[in-house]
């Protein structure tokens, strides 16, 4: 299998190109810009048959998709931070719409401020939205995870959007270990649409939708995002027994005996491992749970998952506004209320607007729920790293 030197967003144009989509519509924002700029230089150079439609907006972008997608068409884009906001009201009517469109996503700060670096507030604007939400640790589960994803879009007629964290995945380079185009082809295997605008007898697509028969159609809606989570494992299992590597929806790092666990998503799992490798020399039980996919919720895998723990310490890199903490903290939180007996839980908001979070300070805060769990309360369940006093 050959292996290659690539940034995130190469690795996920190169996916991309192995895809062969019908329609990519796309306006470049930073840092995602770089995606569809190489994915262009494919349309150029003959290498892929895709209709390329430059536009003038974000919000036009993801209209030509949904477009093209009703009209029975396979397509992708790639969008970042504003470009998603500008995105979010056309994100509601793909979902409606049943358009299993995948975009590839790029993790950036909201303005204002302006600032053009991680964190995950984009992606968490729009986690209501009805589109499935992949996030990738680094640029080989990047390149992995969007082949999947239009398996798993083309499966259950869901949009689909894998993530990466700006700069920190976008921009870096690490070895990445690439599939044959044939291989790719036969494992998305043909375009599977829901319906075509033209494929025989008439439809009406996106009609208006009152007190009568709205409610119901947004049910089956959210019964599909529910159900889910059996195709998302299906397709990652199967991606794993052809090629050898897989990401399963929430991956456990040494926690077969841990009894304080650590909560991340993106590319701080793999700091978050080295510090719970450091912590573990020292005789601390503590183990990483990674969350692969947050939309649909793994709210009974991260049950069992947590089932022993003691203490959680959550990583959130975005904040709710609802002074109620991070959303990977209000949905554990959420999804472990019923459990007993009672798992504390201290939630960390941290890296907003790109900062960087190291090995110490991760550290610094399983220390921190150590001291916690020995007393049996949370002095503080909701803190900062690295944030200036």
């Amino acid at each position: 299998m050959p292996r290659r030197a690539l940034t995130g967003n190469e690795a996920m144009a190169e996916a991309m190109r192995q895809i062969n989509p019908d329609v990519v519509a796309a306006y470049p924002i930073t840092p995602a810009t770089e995606i569809v700029q190489i994915f262009a230089s494919f349309v150029s150079d003959g290498l892929v048959t895709t209709q390329f439609i430059p536009v003038e907006s974000e919000h036009s972008a993801i209209s030509a998709c949904v477009g093209a997608s009703a009209a029975g068409a396979r397509v992708m884009t790639g969008t970042s931070s504003q470009g998603l906001a500008l995105m979010h009201e056309v994100l509601y009517q793909a979902a409606g719409l049943r358009a299993p469109i995948v975009i590839c996503e790029v993790n950036r700060s909201l303005s204002a401020p302006i600032n053009i670096h991680c964190d995950h507030s984009d992606t968490m604007g729009s986690k209501e939205a009805g589109w499935i939400q992949i996030y990738a640790e680094d640029s080989q589960d990047a390149y992995d995870s969007v082949i999947q994803a239009i398996r798993i879009a083309e499966t259950v007629f869901l949009p689909t959007m894998v993530s990466t964290d700006g700069f920190i995945i976008s921009h870096c380079m690490q070895g990445v270990e690439i599939l044959e185009d044939k291989q790719v082809q036969d494992f998305i295997g043909p375009h599977r649409s829901a319906y075509s605008l033209f494929g025989g007898a008439p439809i009406t697509v996106g009609p208006l939708d009152l007190q009568d028969y709205y409610f119901e159609h947004r049910r089956q809606l959210m019964e599909a995002m529910n159900t889910s989570l059996t195709t998302l494992d299906a397709v990652n299992k199967e991606f794993k027994q052809k090629f050898g590597r897989g990401y399963d929806i929430i991956e456990e790092y040494k926690t077969e005996d841990a009894d304080h666990i650590v909560m991340a998503m993106g590319s701080t799992c793999g700091t978050a491992k080295v510090a719970i490798d450091k912590m573990r020399a020292k005789g601390v039980k503590v183990g990483l749970i990674k969350l692969h996919v947050f939309r649909p919720f793994p709210h009974e895998q991260l049950k069992k998952a947590l089932s022993k723990a003691k203490f959680v310490t959550v990583l959130d890199r975005s904040d709710t506004a609802s002074s109620m903490g991070g959303p990977i903290f209000v949905e554990t939180r959420a999804a472990l209320y019923d459990q007993m007996p009672k798992i504390l839980f201290a939630d960390y908001i941290y890296g907003l607007g790109g900062r960087d979070i190291d090995i110490e300070e991760i550290a610094t805060v399983i220390e921190k729920g150590e001291k916690m769990k020995l007393q049996g309360k949370v002095e503080k369940p909701l803190d900062y790293i690295g944030l200036r006093e």
